[in-house]
């Protein structure tokens, strides 16, 4: 029987009347207002065993296309298990100014503390890659943020970071995540401005982390609230959480993965010190690490990463170079940078495996990162947009969407030998929905053609139009 929570809103500041909102507990309620007069909508989560006679932590969820319902399902077993409310706003849109987006962030806090039963020093924010850029952002604008949950990004920019105005961060991320540098970079940042921090890393690239390293970021939130004595102390939670993370550290050495389990001893002695001796884990530690594996590894690991941030470099350097002067003639140059990451495919070293799945990931999300940076002009650039196209083809030769852009945007600059040579294209790469090559926008002239159906024809057996031999 689905249990329902009827929460009556009275008139504030920021609600003109008083509303009843029905919410569900243990499910996700996709969209609850924000104010009668404001057109805004956020997702919200209640634990199953929430009642309004207690406070409750709360974390807030950022999708920067608004996707609040998705970010919170992502978020909700770690919040069942750990006791916490979740909210994601609908509106929040990475086409929206920094302001627009701060003002909308207040608006759900405050409509979240008006109708819930919330323990304001214990709210916290989180996101995935954009979402998490923009949530690291979020205590410099909005006061009483105690924490943040970056997963697979570092902060935005550390100048918005001041030890006067300190939060908790926790930072997850893959190990073959390309953000995975920067994090351990802004791990050594945080330490040396005294911020409390942890970062996790799972082993994985740059996808929503896995839902024990979402709950082990909020039982390390209640950890410090406990240590802080926010909240009153649980000797059983406590227990309970320390032999998991032995347990955990335990098992990457007997898998031989020596710098894992350091972390989350090195971890462990930070969270766990206002609680329990850490004698213990300080031998354990001393003992790791003087092992040949953890010596070997480790001088392993800060090879590859300096080798990766010179080749890191590079790729910058190329790529705003090539986009500038349409230098198509590069292609050539990055087809053989794929070539060399696929050799690190091969390696026995499996840091240098990580390192190139860590720089594919980086230059697709370079360019990425271009491709958008040029839809926003004023004027667009056609050249520059497809020669990045082109480069996509390269960089991620798998993926249809490249081989897309670039037979629209030939189209639409009327250099059709190049739509034409890159259908072929992929064509080869076994694409077969047909359909979807004859609403290609910016063809309509081109799809009519002999040409054009010829190659339909070639790779598919059949081509929407008949072909007129003359």
């Amino acid at each position: 029987m689905k249990r329902i929570l009827f929460v009556l809103a009275l008139g504030t500041l920021f609600c003109t009347s008083a509303q009843q909102i029905a919410l569900k507990k243990g499910t996700i309620t996709d969209a609850v207002s924000v104010l009668d007069t404001v057109a805004e909508t956020f997702a919200l989560y209640l634990p199953t065993n929430f009642e309004t006679s207690k406070k409750w932590p709360v974390i807030f969820v950022y999708d920067m296309k608004g996707r609040g319902n998705q970010v919170l399902g992502m978020f909700k077993e770690a919040a069942e298990e750990q006791g916490y409310i979740l909210a994601s706003s609908n509106n929040i849109a990475d086409s929206l100014s920094l302001t627009d987006n701060m003002l909308i962030s207040s608006r759900m806090f405050n409509t979240v503390y008006n109708i819930l039963p919330v323990q304001k020093n214990r709210t916290y924010v989180g996101g995935f890659s954009s979402g998490a850029r923009f949530a690291s952002l979020i205590p410099t604008f909005i006061k009483n943020v105690d924490g943040v949950i970056s997963s697979g990004s570092a902060v935005s920019t550390t100048e918005v970071l001041s030890n006067k105005n300190p939060f908790h961060f926790i930072g997850i991320v893959g190990n073959v995540d390309y953000s995975y540098p920067d994090m351990v970079s802004l791990e050594k940042t945080l330490d040396r401005l005294k911020f409390p921090n942890q970062l996790l890393v799972f082993e994985g690239g740059h996808e929503w982390p896995p839902k024990e390293q979402l709950t082990k970021a909020l039982e390390l939130f209640t950890l410090n609230a406990m240590a802080q004595n926010t909240i009153t102390r649980d000797t059983v939670f406590i227990k309970e959480s320390y032999g998991k993370n032995l347990a955990m550290a335990g098992k990457y050495v007997t898998e031989n993965k020596p710098l894992l389990a350091d972390r989350i001893i090195l971890e462990m002695m930070d969270v766990y010190r206002p609680f329990t001796s850490v004698d213990s884990l300080k031998e354990n530690r001393k003992t790791l690490k003087k092992s040949k594996f953890y010596k070997s590894h480790t001088r392993s690991q800060n090879s590859v990463l300096f080798k990766e941030s010179l080749i890191k470099d590079d790729y910058d350097y190329y790529l705003e170079e090539d986009i500038m002067h349409y230098n198509f003639n590069n292609l050539g140059w990055w087809k053989y940078q794929m070539e060399e990451l696929e050799k690190y495919d091969k390696s026995q070293n499996i840091f240098e495996r990580h390192m190139g799945t860590r720089l594919r990931g980086y230059i697709n999300a370079l360019i990425d990162d271009n491709i958008d940076l040029l839809l926003v002009e004023p004027s667009l650039d056609l050249e520059a947009l497809n020669f990045l196209y082109m480069l996509k083809t390269i960089t991620d030769a798998k993926n249809a969407e490249g081989y897309l852009k670039v037979i629209s945007t030939s189209a639409r600059m009327e250099d059709y030998g190049t739509a034409l040579f890159y259908l072929e294209e992929l064509l080869k790469t076994g694409y077969d929905n047909r359909s979807s090559l004859y609403e290609i926008e910016h063809t309509a002239l081109l799809r009519i053609t002999p040409e054009y159906n010829k190659v339909v024809e070639k790779y598919l057996k059949e081509a929407r139009y008949d072909l007129i031999e003359q």
